[in-house]
């Protein structure tokens, strides 16, 4: 995708300088992660993040968006973030994250685990372990109340890849089988979901497995 592959050829510190400099309440991890965004008329496109805290974040974006829009983007490694735009900078954005206290635990500790590991995250790693479940055939319900059949192509103690022709939107809540998850990225079979919870990994393999 031209769009995406013109994000992923900036190098890091050319997209941070590009951020002005703020007085921050939470400290900002550098990041270069790509990922796609959604703004409020539904409409998607790709993203590259550049810093992340539990309280906002700044990306690169090839599409203007103008001060209070509400977005919400997915980064296979950090997940999905939502929040209101506070600032945009030529080429991105930078946004005040609407998240529970759960979401930003989680969040901090994603963020410590870059930190600790080599400063960042290589683009396409997956956070946790994926299992192919041995009995793929699993329920769906949708935020309208439909239910379908659908088939659980992996899944992690954070999220799952499901195989359906329904395609909702990014951020609508739904629940495969019995736990509850938020959609996250469409892909070619179906959409990817993050669990509103971690898992408990001995349930979720002998619930898949």
């Amino acid at each position: 995708m031209p769009l995406l592959n013109s994000l992923s050829g900036h190098p890091a510190s050319v997209l941070a300088s590009r951020v002005t400099p703020d007085r921050r309440r939470h400290k900002r991890v550098a990041v270069a992660l790509l990922g796609r965004f959604m703004l409020a008329n539904k409409q998607e496109y790709p993203c590259k993040l550049v810093d992340v805290s539990v309280g906002g974040a700044a990306m690169m974006s090839p599409v203007d968006v103008a001060e209070g829009e509400r977005i919400v983007a997915y980064f296979d490694q950090i997940g999905g973030l939502e929040g209101t735009v506070t600032r945009v900078f030529e080429g991105g954005f930078a946004m005040a994250l609407i998240a529970t206290q759960h979401k930003r635990e989680k969040l901090a500790a994603q963020l410590m685990l870059i930190i600790n590991t080599d400063g960042n995250a290589a683009v396409g790693d997956r956070r946790h372990q994926r299992i192919i479940p041995r009995e793929p055939k699993s329920n769906l319900q949708l935020a309208d109340g439909t239910i379908a059949a659908c088939e659980v192509l992996d899944v992690s103690i954070s999220g799952a890849s499901i195989a359906t022709p329904m395609r909702p939107v990014m951020g609508d809540e739904v629940v495969l089988g019995k736990l509850r998850g938020r959609v996250v990225r469409h892909h070619e079979r179906g959409f990817a979901i993050e669990f509103m919870d971690i898992q408990n990994p001995t349930a979720l393999r002998r619930y898949f497995g």
